[in-house]
């Protein structure tokens, strides 16, 4: 009698919030395979737990096999804990490839030790490229594609950067966005809620602003961060301001002291995707800084101004509806005034951002299809 044949193992790796919206449609497709494992090692890079659990249920993904706990720390302890952390379990588990995602500290943290036990590595979202050397996002989204076998690129620039780069065409694989995966799956729910008005505490009811920032560069300079708030407090004068604040965030408006100057400018808890994608898509324009909202508001046309001075999300900027701006008050007061209310209807149309990456990533992952 024949042995059963041992089922394909995928071990996915993630640490942080825009790790889990890559990971849940990617979860959804695995599940239908029969002889597919699949393993969910969450690092716990993401220390705030109340912001993890809701993110986990908000977008139904199963509740992890393992958790690192690693917390805070600097980047080198960070990368350090989860790779004497995730070593064990990769010994344990022999999977038969490892999937990482975006460019998170656990990202290449997991891609090195999988990478010296000789398991082949996955990355979700290849190839992106701010050509910033100051982020530590940039640093291990390179580290990470070179360790990798397998590269599921978001869009044709991200491989074309990987070409530029000396990356065989064999490892590369343009799978579209995964993000708007997530999206797409969620969005009739969040067409509904948005239908039903806006919650207590969001705001007063009229046209509104969305405002995300968290990045070092943005909020670790009081100076910068006076600068930014400032801005958002002017604008309220025209558009209402909601303002969900990241842990890293509220922590340095608590050190200056700083409070909103009115009602208009609304600071809200960090809330789950889909009420943030709500949102979204009620409002007349997002500020932020995340790369995961430029592609969100290019996908539902949606005005988008993010504070960096540059972005690997190039497209989202050539073909979608983000424009990068200074963090000054004059820049971004005119930049607003320049965008808000003026959606793109129909919506951009970018390729493969279609909510079918998972499903292609799959493809290749179990069928070893080919995607050019």
């Amino acid at each position: 009698m024949r042995g059963r044949r041992r089922p394909l193992t995928i071990l996915s790796v993630v640490g942080a919030r825009p790790n889990f919206m890559k990971l849940a449609p990617l979860a959804r497709q695995l599940a239908t395979r029969r002889q597919v494992r699949h393993v969910i090692v969450h690092t716990g890079q993401h220390y705030d737990r109340e912001m993890s659990d809701a993110f986990l249920q908000g977008l139904a993904i199963p509740r992890p096999d393992c958790d690192l706990v690693v917390g805070s720390g600097s980047h080198a302890q960070q990368t350090a804990t989860i790779m004497q952390r995730f070593e064990p379990i990769c010994l344990r588990v022999r999977p038969d490839v490892v999937v990482v995602y975006g460019d998170v500290n656990s990202t290449p943290a997991a891609a090195l030790v999988a990478a010296k036990l000789g398991i082949r590595v996955a990355h979700v979202e290849a190839g992106l490229r701010s050509g910033d050397w100051s982020m530590p996002e940039e640093i291990n989204r390179v580290l990470t594609d070179r360790l990798s076998d397998l590269l599921f690129t978001p869009s044709r620039d991200a491989g074309e950067n990987l070409r530029v780069e000396g990356i065989s065409a064999d490892r590369v694989y343009f799978v579209g966005n995964i993000m708007i995966d997530s999206l797409v799956a969620l969005l009739p729910e969040a067409r509904q809620r948005n239908g039903q008005g806006r919650r207590r505490g969001e705001g007063g009811g009229g046209p509104y602003v969305v405002v995300t920032l968290h990045r070092p560069s943005n909020v670790d300079d009081p100076a910068t961060l006076r600068e930014l708030v400032d801005a958002l407090a002017e604008l309220g004068a025209e558009r209402e301001i909601l303002f969900p604040v990241h842990p890293r965030t509220r922590a340095r408006l608590r050190a200056m002291a700083w409070e909103p100057p009115s009602e208009r400018l609304t600071l809200l808890d960090p809330i789950p995707y889909l009420d943030m994608l709500r949102l979204v898509l009620g409002s007349d324009l997002v500020i932020t800084d995340s790369g995961g909202l430029q592609e969100e508001t290019s996908f539902r046309g949606v005005p988008c101004l993010t504070v960096r001075p540059d972005t690997e999300r190039p497209i989202t900027c050539t073909a979608g509806t983000n424009r990068l701006v200074a963090p000054n008050r004059e820049a971004i007061h005119a930049a607003a005034r320049a965008a808000w209310g003026r959606r793109r209807d129909p919506p951009p149309a970018i390729e493969r951002w279609d909510g079918s990456a998972a499903e292609r990533i799959v493809a290749v992952l179990c069928d070893g299809a080919r995607m050019d």
